[in-house]
């Protein structure tokens, strides 16, 4: 009987271990996303549930999650036609999409540049090589140096179709595994000129933006994000491949919540909605 109850004992005490055993979600993506993801991840009240987060681009992130190899994809932008056909093909429904976070693209210079303003149509010829020296823009007679994401990542993606209204990068253009990478090489490089996301903005001169040469220019800031009128933002999302329960549900409740979005705030993105 004794020997009983000690068995007992032992199966309780494993079944109340696996009740508190800490779960693993794995987010996987957009590398403008990950510096936000990453401060979620340390912020998220429920220690019982831990992390694993990656960059790599939104599509790799995308990739991962119609491959099964990832909970969640972090995306700077929309998935494609194409790859929701993925999703569904492969497990019988399209994605569930959830917007996280705004965004406004910023473009950085050296901190030396004395550029004060640049328009859309300036910024798609800059990138597409039709202006190539930096005095056709008021400022030094040298040449432009382009400095762009790699083309597995959503901020490309968004910035060729929405900037270059889907024209070919320079070929002249030098393309970065991440926005910091960008940001580093802008600010080493006097003559640099590129963009990314608006948290990344350090050790970099920000250039205002305008839609033409008539109209205000502004800044990637939360105002000016939510009212429309900076004309490169985005909408940040997370995507899942069926609807969320249990604790991948109360980790996207808080991300979309209150406390999330100030996390948002504090990062230098922008919230997906007003509270």
């Amino acid at each position: 009987m004794r020997f009983i109850h000690s068995i007992a004992f032992i199966s309780l005490f494993f079944l109340m271990g696996a009740a508190v055993q800490q779960s693993t979600l794995t987010i996987k993506g957009s590398d403008t996303m990950v510096i936000l993801v990453q401060r979620w991840a340390e912020l998220y009240p429920n220690k019982n549930l831990t992390f694993q987060v990656t960059g790599g681009g939104s599509g790799t992130g995308i990739a991962a999650l119609i491959n099964g190899t990832t909970d969640i994809c972090a995306s700077s932008r929309p998935m494609k036609p194409a790859e929701v056909v993925q999703m569904k093909e492969k497990y019988g429904h399209v994605p569930i999409e959830i917007r996280v976070a705004r965004d406004g693209i910023s473009i950085y210079v050296h901190k030396e540049n004395p550029i004060s303003k640049i328009t859309m149509k300036q910024l798609k010829e800059i990138f597409t090589g039709k202006i190539k020296n930096w005095k056709q823009l008021g400022g030094a007679d040298h040449s432009i140096i382009l400095y762009s994401r790699e083309n597995n990542s959503g901020t490309y993606e968004f910035f060729k179709e929405h900037v270059l209204s889907k024209k070919d990068f320079a070929p002249a253009a030098q393309h970065m595994p991440g926005t910091s990478a960008v940001v580093g090489a802008v600010a080493m490089d006097r003559w640099g000129i590129g963009y990314g996301g608006a948290a990344y903005t350090v050790g970099v001169k920000e250039v205002p933006v305008a839609l033409d040469e008539i109209k205000t220019e502004y800044f990637p800031k939360e105002e000016h994000i939510l009212s429309g009128k900076y004309p490169i933002s985005r909408f940040l999302f997370f995507y899942l491949k069926d609807k969320p329960q249990g604790q991948m549900k109360e980790f996207i409740d808080w991300v979309i919540g209150k406390g999330g979005q100030k996390v948002v705030n504090d990062v230098g993105y922008f919230p997906s909605m007003k509270f």
